[in-house]
């Protein structure tokens, strides 16, 4: 197994809501990225893992292909791949995204 997917298993597992992003929840560095974090936000994640992309680019390619997803954000909840910002939007909005972040961070 490549370091950078050992990596990249290794920081799912490490927290139950994890986002692979441009910058960082506090300070994004793209809109869907600013997005996805405050989605996250707002359904209970107050403590979520991130990674910001651009300070690694093996990480930013890596991410990409253990998931077969080709954008920038990944969201993962509970070790689960959930996807990027406009999947997160439509769960957030069908009311979908509360229920899995308690779920996983209940879980931790």
């Amino acid at each position: 197994m490549s370091d950078v997917k050992k990596q990249i298993e290794d920081t799912i597992s490490s927290g139950p809501v994890v986002i692979f992003m441009k910058g960082s929840p506090a300070l994004p560095q793209c809109g869907f990225s600013a997005t996805a974090a405050e989605i996250l936000r707002r359904s209970g994640a107050e403590k979520m893992v991130h990674v910001d992309v651009l300070a690694d680019p093996a990480v930013r390619q890596g991410i990409k292909e253990f998931t077969g997803w080709p954008t920038i954000p990944q969201i993962f909840i509970g070790g689960e791949f959930v996807g990027g910002s406009d999947i997160l939007r439509e769960l957030y909005e069908k009311g979908e995204i509360e229920g899995m972040v308690k779920a996983a961070v209940g879980a931790a």
